[in-house]
């Protein structure tokens, strides 16, 4: 009230209130360099409690003589150091299995890739309804739970009961018996179950390339093929270069399907794969160190296809 009789007698504007009375703001702390950390806490705890912890136990008792007389107490655990590697990586039959597993894995890395991308660029050619429906179809069997697949899988080309044999003529032929055809069947169930994401993921790549550039290329001549090699798969390159890692990481894992259809690995162990064969000697033949040896050795060759893939994700500009 004083302030504007103030200004009504003199015709001069009012003094600021003062410094007290004004509405002041606060300067927001800047994070500090532990803040991210903070927030990344409670995700850091399950993963340490899930993963980490088990790590580190595998890789203990790959260095100590762990077999049932340890589990019974009826023997104490002794620290044998790198006692179980050396008759590992002396055993031939280990070495035979790791060979296997490198060649079964890229057999179906390279065919679950051509199939992927092959049914890729077949979506973009299709209408909208039949790519419904085969999109529809991939993604059920990918969600397909693997023990199911392989069960399903076992009873189609079963000797007795099988339709495959029935349609083909083949009478009591046995797909498991002999040690190709049995890696055969298991190649086709786990292409069955990985090639939707490696078709899903190409597919959505395959329609972020610009139309104009494809256009030009099929002005120029060039064919479906030609296209594909020359400009389509150079503009996707990182998303093949993710979808080649993951899928070599799941398929030198594989042990589901290995187990369900050749019954633990086939006669006489002619189709063990190194998680088979980590599991049958840790459970099977109670030497628990050195399937936990057998183990490691997997972990470190997955981490280093894995630093692998994030050294060409660096070359190629992607943030990590």
């Amino acid at each position: 009230m004083t302030t504007r009789l103030t200004e009504k007698r003199t015709g001069a504007p009012a003094p600021p209130a003062p410094q007290g009375c004004a509405r002041t703001t606060r300067t927001p702390r800047h994070a500090g360099p532990w803040t991210p950390w903070l927030y990344l806490l409670p995700a850091l705890a399950v993963l340490g409690g899930l993963l980490l912890y088990p790590v580190y136990q595998l890789g203990l008792i790959s260095f100590l003589e762990y077999t049932q007389a340890q589990v019974s107490g009826g023997r104490p655990t002794s620290f044998k150091g790198f006692g179980n590697y050396t008759p590992l990586f002396a055993d031939p039959q280990f070495r035979q299995v790791l060979l296997t597993t490198i060649v079964f894995a890229a057999a179906c890395v390279v065919t679950t890739l051509a199939v992927g991308c092959a049914l890729a660029v077949l979506l973009t050619r299709v209408r909208a309804l039949p790519r419904l429906v085969l999109m529809t179809a991939a993604l059920g069997a990918w969600a397909t739970p693997a023990i199911t697949g392989s069960t399903v899988w076992v009873f189609l080309f079963d000797p007795d009961f099988g339709p495959v044999n029935k349609l083909l003529g083949l009478g009591d032929h046995s797909w498991t018996y002999g040690r190709y055809s049995a890696f055969a069947l298991v190649l086709l169930e786990v292409v069955w179950c990985s090639f939707p994401f490696v078709m899903v993921t190409v597919f959505a790549g395959i329609r972020s390339v610009p139309s104009e550039v494809l256009e030009a290329a099929a002005l120029d001549g060039a064919s479906q093929w030609r296209i594909w090699r020359s400009v389509t798969a150079p503009m996707l390159r990182p998303i093949l270069v993710v979808v080649t890692i993951q899928s070599v990481i799941w398929d030198f894992k594989v042990f589901t399907q290995i187990y369900v259809m050749t019954n633990g690995g086939g006669i006489a162990g002619q189709n063990l794969v190194l998680n088979v064969y980590a599991y049958q000697t840790a459970f099977a033949s109670s030497q628990y160190s050195l399937g936990s040896a057998i183990g490691v050795v997997m972990l470190l060759i997955l981490l280093a296809v894995t630093l692998v893939y994030l050294r060409l994700l660096r070359r190629q500009g992607e943030e990590l």
